[in-house]
Formats: structure tokens, C-alpha cells, sequence
């Protein structure tokens, strides 16, 4: 695996406006990232947004992403026996054109140097990005998204419209340097090939929102944060991540928005949750991802044969669904800023199809908690908890097929969650705002949630007690450690002579702890008030020495498989989406929530000190990876005895690729360390 590589980060950002003459969103943002084997470069300006990909090693690529429509062009380039490394000449330069009907088309032309004998196409693709992401994992993309090659002069051209007829795609690659013989390009003398990349697109583009419109004064000075929120976050939704997300996820949206209060104006925040309520399901769930533009199309050719671009829902998520109502409480009760009242009482927006007010929309949510709830509430026992959906293996923020390790009650959902929400639904209803959009029915609902949220508190979270005696709990250390080929040593000396107590990752279908160490602990310490036994062994367990506990020099690793049987601890390994592997906003999660326990007053000094330890202990991880930290997540390696981050995507073995710009990494604008 390669070690990360983190070049400076370059700004360009703040071109002045003429007075009078522009409007805010004209003033340019650019700036890039180098991460592992990609070469990201990002710029908005005006009605142009864009992000380009260059990826270096043997299996070359470029990709050019848009927000407008999630939408994508890319060319891959076929193996060559030598890694090369692109160079990008110069800044990202929007375009703005026309395809042969006359209608518009936005995009971006960069200018790209490269030393390699000769390069050669493989494929191109030119589509909804979801159709490009796909296509890296799998190899292969719907036949009906294919755009012929043409070869005029030095220039390959490939465009097409979008498959209902609207304006549709352009990816264009002069060779400026060097020589094209159809889909081969070869190097000029001094062995190098020199090419001119246009990519651009059809779809509407997305209205953004500029730092001055979105961050508060309270927001931190961390520039590469403030560039990589500013490009993701738009009018009508924020944008989960780039390249690979460039949409709407519910779940991100909400974890982002509670982290990053503080640092948002109140503009930015109602948007935000507005994004959320207009994307409510009938029965009241949180919308997982939309499909939008073309793989809106290509999901209604496949469901109704016909060509319609209505956006698509994913509703499968469990957790989405019972994080808005701590999330809009922290919001509508606890900020001082928040226009509670004129918010609800406003119109919701129309991208989902839902109309009515926002009070109506919140509303059909905490319903869908409280009778989801009810059943662990009346018999608080295992089969009653919130389970996965039947033939779906995913549900929670560790949504790869592998993240739970086959549970199907997660702990973050059940044990902390459910319990929040509720708890939320009866602050809301208390404090009268919903009183203009409840029914007669709703009353002895409402009236119970008070009490529900204090059975789930109580009664969910020991269900997912793990306990391993010294002795086991030593030897699986040491039997991890010798197999990852890293020292055992401080971990074992970690381990206590009452053993290990940790809350387990999920149960299985028969109601059985897995015992697998996690991070999720962190949504506890956020949205909890856990009492000072269970607070204290939360963190105790969480901050050890990995693989006893999760920490790393190069941060809290998001799952420790130490203590499953050895056949099962392949599926949280390094390479894993949700293994062994550092998280930024996870490990942000944590440093809130500490921060939010260490405000109770009824702490003992003791335990307010080994609290504060843990901060310390956290932040400087946070400290030590922070060119890391706006990225989505990185792995590590273990050399010369202490760990070293490596790039997420960068080895073969890696299950997907790190994304450069990540929506919920950037909290750290108001997530900080404690002053001294």
C-alpha cells in the first residue's frame, strides 16, 4: 500500500467581485487535493461547479463530476507497465457552450502534461456519477449510457444527450502534445504527452451558497474546511461527498448539520433541514440517497419502462429516520437562533414531490419513531428492537454488505438513537410547537414518549453488553497483533485485571452480541446522557490501545475484530469500507460528544478528569492526521514500530476509494479542541 501523500493545499479562492456588478455566487473558488494516487482539483464559479479526478499509477483515469445533476465524464485509459503521474498545467477553466441544438452546456477545460511513451483508451463513460462510481467498482455500465468515440484531426470527442433527449454530456481530449493515431496516443520527442480535457454537461445547475451565506462568525478559520464545505453545500441540498456522492444523503445531511451548528447561519442550517423534510417518504422515513438526472432515468426504464427524470428515493436506511428529530430539536429548541415557529409554519421544498408545511412533514416522522418504538417500549426485549429491513443487509452508517459484520440490530440505531428520537418527539410536543399540526389521534401517542424514551434508554443498551476475562481477552490481542504484524505490547499492557467491557456492534438475527469494538460509542457521548458507570466505560474502552481499544497514532479506527473468531476478522481488515480504518468525522462524533458530556454538572471530579485524559488523548490523533482531515477516511500501515496513514483507495486490496471532499468531515469548522 502506498503512504498517504499530502501536498499543500492550494487556494485560489476570492477573486473580488466588481462593485454592483456581480452577485455573490460569481466570486471563484478553486482549490486542490492530493491524495494518495488522485490529483483533485475543485472550482465553482458562477453557474459552474466542478471537480476533476486525475488518477495516476498503471490504470490511469480522468474524471470530470458536476453537483449539477450528479452528473459525470470519464475517460479510462488501458494498463500501462510503468506508473505514470499526471500534471496539471495551470487552474480548472470554466466553459461554457452549446451542444448541436443550441442549449446550453457547463463545464470545465484543463491542461494536462504527463511523461509516458504513449497512452491508450480503454473506455469511456459519460452519465449520472452514481453510473461512474459503479463502473470503477464493477467494470461495467448500462449499454444504454454509450457514446461512440470520434476521432477529428488531434481531438477525441465523445457526447451524446441525456436518454429522455434533454441536453446531455461532452468529454473532449486534444492532444497538444504529442500525436494521435485513433485511440492512441503517442509522446512527442522529449517523451511526453501533452492533452487539453474539456468535460461538460447538460443538467441545471445548483444554486450555491458562498461562506458568507453559509458559515457564522463562530465558524473556524480552517481554509481547506471552509473550501470544502463551501463546494459542497448548495441552496437545495447539501452534497454528501466528491467525487463519488455528489447528492443529497439524508443521514450525512443530519450528522453534518448537528456537528456544525454553530459554524452555520441560520440560512444555511433551515436549508439544510428543509432538504430533509421535502424528502420524507409518505409514512414519515428520512431518504437515504436520491437518484437524480440520468440514473433517475435509467431507475424508471428499469421499474416503468418509461423516461421520466423524477427524482428517486432509497428509503432502506434505519438510522436516517431517527436522527431527524434530535437533530431538528437541537435546532428548534436548544439554538437561540433557530425561527421555530416560522420555520415549520413554512412551506417545504418540491424536490421530493411532498407539499404541506414543514411542521406537517416533522410530524409524520415523529410518528413513524413513536409506533416503531412501541413494541421494545410495551416488552423491552431483544426481538422487539428496530431490525434491519428484511432482505436488505444494510441500514446504518456502516452501510457497506460487510459493516455490521452480518448483525441486524445495530447498537448506534437501538441503543442510542431510538431512544434520542423519542426523547426528542416529547420535547417537541411539550413545548407546544407541533400543536397547529396534530390530530385528535395524536395525543395519547405524544403522551407516551417521555416515558418510552426512559425504557429505551434503560433497557436497549445492556442488550449489547460484551465481557471478555483477562486471560481471553489477552490472548485474541495477541493472537490479532502477531497476525497484522504490529506490537501487542501496549495494548496488553492496557487490559485491566477485570477484563474487557465494551457494547457490542450489533446482535445477530438470534439476538447475539458480535463482539466486534467500535467507535459508535461516539454517538452516545452526542446524543445521550449515559450514566457515570456506562460513561466511563464507553470511553475507557473506546480510547486503549488498538487492538485492545481503537486508538492509532493516525487516529480511532471505526471497528477492532480482535475478539470474533479468527475465520470472521478478514471482514473488518484494513482494506474493509468500514474496517480497521480511521474515520474523520467519526472521530469528530467522539471529540463532540466529550466535550457535551464534560458539560454535565453532576460529574465526579474523577471521572471529569478521565474525561478531559481522553480529549487530550483524541485530539492529538485529530492533531496528527490533520492534511487528513477533510478527507472521508485512510488507513494505516505499521513500520518501524509505530503506524503511518496510508490512502484509502490506493491499494489493490482496498474495497472502494477515500473521497477528497467530505461533507461531514469538514465539522471540525466547529468541532475543536478544548482551550488549554
Amino acid at each position: 500500500m502506498l503512504r498517504w501523500s499530502w501536498f499543500a493545499l492550494v487556494a485560489a479562492a476570492s477573486i473580488s467581485v466588481s462593485v454592483g456588478a456581480r452577485a455573490p455566487v460569481d466570486v471563484r473558488l478553486a482549490f486542490d487535493v492530493h491524495e494518495g494516487r488522485n490529483f483533485n482539483s475543485f472550482v465553482r464559479e458562477g453557474d459552474v461547479a466542478s471537480h476533476v479526478v486525475l488518477r495516476s499509477g498503471t490504470e490511469p483515469r480522468i474524471l470530470v463530476t458536476f453537483p449539477a445533476g450528479n452528473s459525470s465524464v470519464g475517460v479510462w485509459l488501458k494498463h500501462v507497465d510503468r506508473a505514470i503521474e499526471w500534471t496539471q498545467l495551470g487552474s480548472l477553466q470554466p466553459v461554457r457552450e452549446s451542444d448541436e441544438k443550441g442549449r446550453p452546456l457547463r463545464g470545465i477545460a484543463t491542461d494536462l502534461s504527463v511523461a509516458a511513451p504513449e497512452l491508450r483508451v480503454r473506455t469511456a463513460v459519460l452519465s449520472s456519477t452514481r453510473v461512474l462510481r459503479d463502473f470503477q467498482a464493477l467494470g461495467k455500465a448500462p449499454a444504454e449510457v454509450g457514446a461512440p468515440m470520434r476521432v477529428a484531426g488531434r481531438t477525441l470527442t465523445w457526447s451524446r444527450d441525456r436518454l429522455d433527449g434533454a441536453p446531455g454530456y461532452r468529454l473532449s481530449i486534444e492532444v497538444t502534445h504529442g500525436q494521435l493515431e485513433q485511440d492512441r496516443i503517442e509522446a512527442a520527442a522529449d517523451g511526453r504527452i501533452g492533452l487539453r480535457v474539456t468535460g461538460l454537461t447538460g443538467e441545471p445547475p445548483l444554486t450555491p451558497l458562498t461562506q458568507s451565506q453559509l458559515l457564522s462568525a463562530a465558524a473556524g478559520t480552517d481554509r481547506a474546511a471552509r473550501q470544502t464545505l463551501e463546494f459542497l453545500a448548495y441552496r437545495e441540498k447539501f452534497l454528501a461527498g466528491s467525487w463519488r456522492f455528489e447528492t443529497y444523503f439524508g443521514r450525512d445531511t443530519l450528522l453534518s448539520l448537528r456537528m456544525l451548528m454553530p459554524a452555520l447561519t441560520p440560512a444555511a442550517v433551515e436549508a439544510g433541514l428543509n432538504s430533509v423534510l421535502t424528502r420524507l417518504s409518505a409514512q414519515g422515513e428520512v431518504a437515504h440517497e436520491e437518484d437524480v438526472g440520468e440514473r433517475a432515468i435509467l431507475d424508471h426504464m428499469q421499474q416503468d419502462g418509461s423516461r421520466s427524470a423524477v427524482p428517486v428515493f432509497d428509503y432502506k436506511m434505519i438510522d436516517s429516520s431517527y436522527l431527524l428529530a434530535p437533530v431538528a430539536v437541537a435546532w428548534l429548541l436548544d439554538d437561540e437562533r433557530g425561527r421555530a415557529s416560522v420555520f415549520l409554519a413554512s412551506a417545504v421544498g418540491n424536490e421530493g414531490g411532498r407539499t404541506g408545511t414543514r411542521g406537517a412533514a416533522l410530524l409524520t416522522n415523529l410518528r413513524l419513531v413513536l409506533k416503531s418504538a412501541t413494541a421494545f417500549a410495551d416488552e423491552p426485549r431483544k426481538s422487539n428492537l428496530i431490525s434491519l429491513k428484511n432482505g436488505v443487509a444494510v441500514g446504518e452508517w456502516r452501510d457497506s454488505e460487510g459493516g455490521l459484520g452480518g448483525g441486524r440490530y445495530p447498537y448506534d440505531v437501538n441503543a442510542v438513537l431510538v431512544p434520542a428520537a423519542l426523547d426528542a418527539a416529547a420535547r417537541l410536543y411539550g413545548s407546544g410547537l407541533l400543536k397547529p399540526y396534530l390530530t385528535s389521534t395524536d395525543a395519547e401517542l405524544f403522551g407516551r414518549a417521555a416515558q418510552m424514551a426512559k425504557v429505551w434508554s434503560a433497557k436497549a443498551p445492556p442488550l449489547f453488553d460484551v465481557s471478555i476475562p483477562q486471560p481471553a481477552a489477552v490472548r485474541a490481542i495477541e493472537t490479532y497483533a502477531q497476525a497484522q504484524h504490529i506490537d501487542a505490547r501496549p495494548a496488553v499492557a492496557s487490559v485491566v485485571s477485570s477484563g474487557l467491557q465494551f457494547h457490542a456492534l450489533a446482535l445477530d438475527g438470534g439476538g447475539k452480541p458480535l463482539p466486534v469494538m467500535h467507535s459508535d460509542e461516539g454517538f452516545a457521548l452526542l446524543f445521550a446522557k449515559p450514566d457515570p458507570v456506562t460513561l466511563d466505560r464507553a470511553v475507557t474502552s473506546s480510547l486503549r490501545p488498538f487492538p485492545a481499544g481503537l486508538m492509532t497514532d493516525v487516529g480511532m479506527v471505526v471497528a477492532n475484530p480482535a475478539f470474533l473468531p479468527v475465520n470472521l476478522q478478514s471482514g473488518f481488515s484494513r482494506n474493509a469500507y468500514h474496517g480497521t480504518v480511521v474515520w474523520s468525522w467519526q472521530q469528530a462524533l467522539f471529540a463532540a460528544g466529550l466535550e457535551r458530556q464534560l458539560h454535565r454538572t453532576e460529574l465526579s471530579a474523577e471521572l471529569r478528569s478521565h474525561l478531559q485524559q481522553a480529549q487530550h488523548t483524541l485530539w492529538s490523533a485529530i492533531a496528527a492526521t490533520r492534511a487528513q482531515r477533510n478527507s472521508e477516511l485512510w488507513s494505516w500501515e505499521f513500520t518501524a514500530g509505530h503506524y503511518e496513514v496510508a490512502a484509502f483507495g490506493a491499494a489493490a486490496a482496498d474495497a472502494d476509494e477515500s473521497n477528497a471532499a467530505q461533507l461531514w468531515s469538514t465539522v471540525y469548522l466547529a468541532v475543536r479542541p478544548p482551550t488549554p
